[in-house]
């Protein structure tokens, strides 16, 4: 989600070719959402909560996809704080990934992480090229879930494991009129859907030991805090580097998303699954 969340873009399979749109997440949504969340971090929860998500992975020695990888803010976390031979961050806009390469140069981890951006579409790598496939709150811009999971259950070794924070509904069909508004504030490329529909999608494309976690109760809390930091003492720090309009705006969408998250229908979840 830019203008309230995710922590990258829209991966593969996204509905429109990237060179025909103007990036969701421009130097503006950037530095709004690092302002809130921390630097190279468009999502919520920071290294605590992808901890949470990475918790029983073993990474040593691995190969590792980050599917939305955004400003590179967790890739390049994932490079420092564990021993994996490589990480690739994958995203479909360009401005997050020359970022996320600009930094991983200046932190002196350009030999373990490196970026690529890819047309929205299959993934452009080849068959069993990863270890592990690690997404945070990106995949939620991806409408067909089954081709995407295919897709990532393709670049996967066998054994490779599936670990994700994205955000879900809490049932499939028409939205209720308060996530309704709340699509329209986020104004995103959202293809939202459940935890079944993403069970069934991953089981469908071979994955076993898949399992979802509801993260609803924990980032209900957090956006609260986060509406009241806009609200406060953030709001003319961060109006000074992106305008109070773009604040204001923020401002409108965090509440209708409160709206959804108080209710339950909107679920931030952990997903995971293993490629046999």
């Amino acid at each position: 989600m830019t203008d309230g969340n995710p922590d990258s873009t829209a991966t593969a399979h996204s509905a429109h070719p990237q060179d025909e749109v103007a990036p969701e997440y421009d130097d503006t949504a950037i530095r709004f959402l690092e302002a809130l969340w921390g630097e190279g971090f468009l999502s919520p929860g920071g290294p605590d909560e992808v901890r949470r998500v990475v918790a029983d992975l073993d990474f040593s020695g691995k190969r590792v996809l980050d599917l939305g990888c955004g400003s590179g803010g967790i890739t390049l976390f994932l490079a420092r704080e564990y021993e994996l031979a490589e990480i690739v961050g994958f995203d479909v806009e360009q401005p997050v990934v020359d970022l996320a390469t600009e930094r991983a140069a200046q932190q002196g981890l350009a030999d373990r992480a490196r970026f690529v951006r890819g047309a929205p579409g299959p993934l452009p790598f080849p068959a069993e090229s990863f270890d592990i496939v690690f997404s945070k709150d990106a995949l939620v811009h991806v409408a067909d879930k089954e081709a995407l999971f295919a897709d990532i259950h393709r670049v996967l070794r066998p054994a490779g494991l599936f670990a994700a924070s994205d955000w879900l509904t809490s049932h499939d069909g028409e939205p209720s009129e308060a996530m309704r508004v709340y699509l329209e504030a986020e104004g995103l490329s959202f293809g939202m859907a459940s935890a079944s529909r993403y069970e069934g999608a991953m089981k469908q494309a071979g994955f076993v030991n898949v399992r979802t976690v509801n993260r609803n109760a924990w980032y209900r809390g957090v956006a609260q805090l986060e509406l009241e930091r806009l609200k406060g003492p953030l709001y003319q720090p961060v109006a000074e580097a992106v305008g109070s309009d773009y604040v204001d705006k923020n401002i409108t969408t965090w509440s209708a998303m409160q709206v959804v998250l108080d209710s339950g229908e909107h679920c931030p979840t952990h997903v995971f699954g293993m490629k046999p």
